[in-house]
């Protein structure tokens, strides 16, 4: 079973660890603590290890972070955790924070209008946070302290040992290139901006760039590790040795030296300068051991970030091969909720019951791993945007209730991300009108055409536009980059409002508008499209989208009136690629509710 459904429900040593915690900031002369949700690497997800803010706060959320004061405990959510929030933590001791629209730094001049000492992990904090925190407390006589150990470490007695996944190789047909290439192609921007090297922080860069694939966290197939890459293109890989078996340190050449996570900060005190380290990603502790020797520093993005991000025609169709079989596995889950439907009274079906009927139905296509834990939501469950299943929460899903379906897979040739949205029955004819807005800003961007060297936040508004007309919004962004075989969630590009990363062809994107009404559905329909050169005929060098996902949208919920014929011919020609593409993969008893569900629709 890949996904765990344990509970979530908040235990009594919640407090408990809070005042513990309170008791050795205190012993430390510390008037407050910053408890971020990520690791030393800005993971997404964390190993047990690193799972401190669940630990101590209970919320389980991907993203936010908390600060502990001797009287307030603040944590920081953004618009997908709102509602889940509510119901992880305990309000009587903690208190969810909206954020970003409520700064760090503001919290804290509210929180200790006297000034005060701030403790922080220099590993788990990048230099840009650290940097901006920084800028708002000027003035406040509250000033932030970088500590040599974790306080929240020193109070978790049963803390889990780190990670040590074993590595495995990514095979170079898939990769479409070779580690050797890519390392060469590294080293030689390093020598065109004349830097000596680069310290590399994010997993996803360098298992890139090694063509590995690693264990250490559950959805994410990356290698947690530091490393350093030279302008020779040698790489200097600090993680837990035992993590690369000597049949992968042969395969990966003399070029490339594992060496255990002790010798980074020697290695980062003895390095020659320039060197590029990307403020954004990289620990705050990072610069302070480069700068401790006076070394030259280039602040710079990864300069694995944008090549990785950049697919070659292997890694697409390795993508496009996944994302075949995984949506004839959503499809027959499609079938099968169905045929269940009509008997939910007297065959009861849950959520936990939905996701794990799902995991069966990929087990046979191949997959290696869920790419993050489903989101399965029923009825008010939906409208949690990250909403995540557990024991407790689970609930039964009743006659005419929307289920929104977030779900995806790693493959060995590939990593899937896919939402649908489908009624369970007769539903309240009402929700036609945002499901088909929702839709609509799909359709729009799937059909885009553009300039090249437009961003993300240029094209955003056309996914909201829709929903704009009808006074309604979401919360979240409309798309996020995927890797290929990798995180599921991948920097740097996105269609989202404060995306500034001009698209590139080769670039993987979600394509995911969303609308959630809180105490009673969320509607999101999502697939994954790849930036490709689009035809002009001026000549112009413009850009579109290739859609990667192939699996029935429901088109029950369709207010077809809404719709222009130009939509309808979108929807109506996906939907006999979904026939063609799909159908020869499908359980021969799934192919007539296929061909039903992607016939034309009937135009008003």
């Amino acid at each position: 079973m890949f996904q765990s459904f344990e509970s979530h429900s908040n235990p009594p040593q919640h407090v408990p660890r809070l005042a513990a915690l309170r008791a050795e900031l205190a012993a430390r002369g510390l008037d407050g603590f910053i408890v971020p949700r990520t690791d030393a690497h800005q993971s997404e997800y964390v190993s047990a290890h690193d799972a401190r803010l669940g630990w101590l706060t209970g919320f389980t959320g991907s993203a936010g972070f908390a600060i502990v004061t001797p009287e307030k405990a603040g944590v920081f959510i953004d618009g997908r955790y709102r509602v889940q929030v509510k119901s992880e933590i305990d309000l009587a001791h903690f208190t969810p924070v909206h954020w970003p629209e409520i700064k760090a730094a503001q919290w804290l001049r509210e929180a200790l209008p006297e000034g005060g000492r701030i403790g922080y992990d220099p590993w788990l904090q990048s230099r840009r946070e650290i940097r901006e925190i920084e800028k708002g407390l000027a003035g406040s006589g509250i000033a932030l302290h970088p500590l040599e150990t974790n306080p929240l470490d020193a109070i978790w007695k049963d803390q889990p040992a780190p990670p040590v996944g074993v590595v495995r190789l990514w095979p170079d047909d898939i990769a479409g290139e070779t580690a050797a290439a890519k390392r060469e192609r590294i080293s030689a921007h390093l020598r065109e901006v004349k830097a000596q090297a680069a310290v590399l922080t994010l997993p996803d860069s360098i298992s890139w760039l090694l063509n590995v694939r690693g264990a250490d966290v559950p959805k994410n197939p990356v290698v947690l590790s530091f490393a350093i890459i030279e302008d020779d293109g040698h790489v200097a890989v600090f993680t837990d040795p035992a993590k690369f078996p000597s049949e992968i340190r042969a395969a990966l050449g003399n070029e490339v030296t594992v060496l255990p996570l002790v010798s980074l900060t020697p290695a980062l005190t003895n390095i020659g300068g320039p060197v590029i380290v990307d403020p954004g990603t990289a620990p705050d502790q990072v610069f302070r051991l480069i700068e401790s020797m006076g070394t030259d520093i280039l602040e710079a993005a990864d300069p694995v970030i944008l090549p990785k991000a950049c697919k070659n025609d292997a890694e697409i169709a390795g993508m496009r091969a996944a994302h075949l079989r995984d949506g004839a596995a959503v499809a027959e889950l499609l079938c099968w909720l169905d045929g269940r439907a009509a008997t939910l009274d007297s065959d009861p079906l849950t959520e936990i019951d939905v996701c794990r009927k799902l995991e069966e139905l990929r087990m046979p296509r191949g997959i290696i791993d869920i790419s993050f834990d489903t989101i399965l939501g029923s009825g008010p469950n939906g409208a949690i945007n990250h909403y995540h299943v557990s024991e407790d929460s689970n609930r039964r899903i009743l006659p005419g209730e929307v289920v929104l379906i977030d779900s995806g897979g790693q493959y060995n040739d590939g990593t899937t991300d896919i939402t649908r949205t489908l009624p369970m029955g007769d539903f309240d004819p009402a929700i036609r009108r945002p499901y088909t807005r929702v839709l609509q800003g799909m359709i729009a961007i799937s059909r885009a055409r553009f300039p090249r060297g437009l961003a993300g936040a240029h094209i955003d508004a056309l996914a909201r536009a829709p929903l704009w007309a009808e006074g309604m919004d979401y919360d979240h962004g409309t798309g996020h980059g995927v890797g290929a075989g990798l995180s599921v969630h991948e920097g740097p590009v996105r269609i989202s409002r404060v995306s500034d990363i001009p698209l590139r062809p080769g670039m993987i994107l979600s394509n995911e508008p969303g609308y959630y009404r809180e105490g009673e559905y969320g509607i999101r329909i999502e697939n994954l499209i790849v930036v490709e050169p689009a035809e002009s005929p001026d000549g112009r060098d413009m850009l579109g989208f290739e859609t990667l996902t192939f699996c029935p949208i429901d088109r029950r919920m369709i207010d077809v009136a809404l719709m222009s014929p130009a939509e309808i011919d979108w929807l109506d020609a996906y939907h006999a690629q979904v026939r063609k593409l799909i159908g020869p993969l499908v359980a021969p008893e799934v192919l007539g509710w296929l061909e039903a569900a992607t016939q034309p629709l009937a135009r008003a």
